[in-house]
């Protein structure tokens, strides 16, 4: 749709893989978490928690442990300046009932919509980002010393881009989408 720079923003969004060594500014991080914060949730639950490993020392150890062995596919994410784990925790009693009755886990949701809020304010700044949901969870749990209730759902690898993928094949609007009917 023309004129639209929210459209423009999410058509120009990309999953990098390749990223220079400079590292992202902390208002950049800032502002990409602010956006997150502000994410809806269920019931307000606001029932995840985003943890920055940015001091490279301890970037590379984490690395190390999350993207070892059987995940080493996910090891191009270690070249990232920044790695965001966002971990959920239990969420309140509403929104549990919701999810029991719903058949259907809000928190989940919940952490999709703000994890998505993060990386577009992070595109909307020159960063890239890659949603990285192939890693030892248990391992990085450990390594950041996640207490129990908690856990690392998804890392997003955040630096500047070294080279943007061009686009991918999206559905039509056709086949993505109708009004009123299947």
């Amino acid at each position: 749709m023309p004129g639209s720079r929210f459209l423009e923003l999410v058509a120009a969004r990309r999953s990098v893989r390749r990223y220079k060594p400079d590292p992202v500014e902390r208002e950049k991080l800032d502002l990409c978490l602010e956006a997150a914060r502000l994410a809806p949730s269920a019931c307000n639950a606001q029932p995840c928690r985003f943890v920055i490993i940015d001091e490279p020392e301890l970037k590379e150890r984490f690395c190390e442990t999350a993207f070892g062995g059987l995940y080493s596919a996910t090891r191009f994410a270690a070249a990232a300046p920044a790695i965001v784990a966002v971990v959920s925790d239990k969420g309140n009693l509403t929104a549990w009932l919701g999810n029991q009755v719903q058949n259907t886990n809000f928190r989940l949701i919940d952490v999709g919509i703000a994890a998505e809020h993060f990386v577009l304010a992070a595109a909307d700044q020159g960063l890239g980002t890659c949603w990285i949901g192939w890693f030892n969870q248990r391992a990085a749990a450990k390594a950041l010393g996640l207490p129990g209730g908690r856990k690392i759902q998804v890392l997003i690898a955040v630096g500047y881009p070294e080279t943007v993928p061009a686009p991918r094949p999206r559905k039509t609007r056709e086949e993505f989408c109708s009004y009123n009917k299947s």
